[in-house]
C-alpha cells in the first residue's frame, strides 16, 4: 500500500494537513512524523500512524519510507523566521539539509514531494507591491536564505533528476487550530486569541505594517490542488507565489472590533518589525491562477468571522 508521509506533522500546517489527508485518503495511509508525538490530540485529529524522527537523519527517514511504503512526502519540517534568527545554524540544518535528505530519498525511491517556501525569500531590494513571480530575491533572514536556497534545490532536482517536487510560497498563515510557531506574521493569530479571551492585545509590529496573508483552509486547499494538478501544466518548479489578501495590523484590529467592539489593540514593535519591513506588502499570484486554477475563498472579514466563531466555541467547551 502506497502511503503519504508528512514531516513536521505537529506544526501549524502539518497538524491540519494530516487530518485533511487522512479524511481524503484513509486514516492508515497517512504517516505523521515529528520530533515528538502530538502532545494532546485535539478532538478533531483523526488517529493514525505516527513516528518520531529528525529530518536531519537521512537513514532514519529512509527507514520510515521503506517500512511504510511511502510514495508521496509533504516535507513541512522547518524552523520559522523569528525563531530562525535565534538559531541560524540549526535553521540551516533543519530547513536545507533536511530538504536535501528528502530530495535524495525521492531520487532513490521515486517519491513525489511537496515542500513549502515563503514570502521570506523576498527582501529589501524586491518590489513590495504586487511582487512578481520572477523578481529580485534578497532574503534578510536565515529562514529566508534557506527557503530561497531550497527553492533552487527543488528546481535543480526536477531539472537534473526529473523529481516531481512542487512548492508554494506561503504568505502569513492564520489558523484557529494551532498556536503560533515563531513566525513574523504570528501577530495576526495572537490578536485573534487575545480577542477571543476578552483581553487587550499589544502588537509587535506597527499599525501600518501591511503583509500578504491567507486563512489556513485556503492554504490547505492550495496545497492539495497543486499536488493534484497535471504536471504538464506546471511552469514553475522553484515555488509558486500565492496569496489571498493583504492587510495592515490596524485593519485586522478594526475587523475584529467590528465583531467585538470592546476589543482594543496597542502597538509596541520589537525586532520582528525589521523582518516585516523587508517583506512584500502584496504578491502577484497570477501564474498560479493561470497554471492550476488557484483561487482563495476567504477575504479578511470572512476569515475574522470564522476565526472568532471557532475560537469562542472552543472556549465554551
Amino acid at each position: 500500500m502506497n502511503r503519504i508521509l508528512v514531516t513536521g506533522a505537529n506544526g501549524q500546517i502539518g497538524s491540519e494537513l494530516v487530518d485533511v489527508l487522512r479524511r481524503r485518503h484513509g486514516r492508515d495511509r497517512v504517516v505523521g512524523l515529528d520530533l515528538a508525538p502530538p502532545s494532546s490530540p485535539n478532538g478533531q485529529r483523526e488517529e493514525g500512524p505516527y513516528v518520531t524522527g529528525d529530518v536531519r537523519n537521512r537513514d532514519a527517514i529512509e527507514a520510515v519510507i521503506r517500512n511504510h511504503e511511502v510514495s508521496v512526502v509533504y516535507h513541512l519540517a522547518s524552523l520559522l523566521s523569528a525563531s530562525g534568527e535565534k538559531k541560524p545554524d540549526q535553521t540551516w540544518e533543519v530547513n536545507l539539509d533536511g530538504l536535501k535528505n528528502v530530495l535524495d530519498l525521492a531520487r532513490r525511491h521515486s517519491l513525489r514531494v511537496f515542500w513549502p517556501s515563503s514570502i521570506a525569500v523576498f527582501g529589501p531590494s524586491t518590489p513590495r507591491e504586487q511582487t512578481p513571480q520572477r523578481t529580485v530575491f534578497d532574503p534578510s533572514t536565515m529562514y529566508g536564505v534557506t527557503k530561497r536556497s531550497g527553492e533552487l534545490l527543488c528546481q535543480y532536482y526536477h531539472r537534473r533528476y526529473d523529481i516531481d517536487v512542487r512548492s508554494l510560497r506561503y504568505p502569513g498563515l492564520i489558523s484557529y487550530k494551532t498556536p503560533p510557531g515563531g513566525g513574523t506574521t504570528d501577530y495576526a493569530v495572537d490578536m485573534f486569541y487575545a480577542a477571543a479571551d476578552g483581553d487587550p492585545y499589544t502588537c509587535f509590529v506597527r499599525p501600518d505594517t501591511r503583509l500578504p496573508m491567507m486563512y489556513m483552509p485556503d492554504a490547505l486547499q492550495a496545497t492539495l490542488d497543486l499536488m493534484e494538478a497535471d504536471a504538464g501544466n506546471l511552469t514553475v518548479r522553484d515555488s509558486y507565489n500565492i496569496t489571498a489578501f493583504s492587510f495592515s495590523a490596524r485593519e485586522l484590529a478594526a475587523s475584529i472590533e467590528r465583531r467585538m467592539p470592546t476589543f482594543s489593540c496597542s502597538y509596541d514593535p520589537d525586532e520582528r518589525q525589521r523582518i516585516a519591513d523587508d517583506w512584500p506588502q502584496s504578491v502577484d499570484d497570477s501564474v498560479a491562477r493561470s497554471d492550476w486554477g488557484w483561487s482563495p475563498q476567504y477575504d479578511l472579514d470572512a476569515m475574522t468571522d470564522d476565526m472568532l466563531d471557532h475560537l469562542q466555541e472552543s472556549l465554551e467547551v
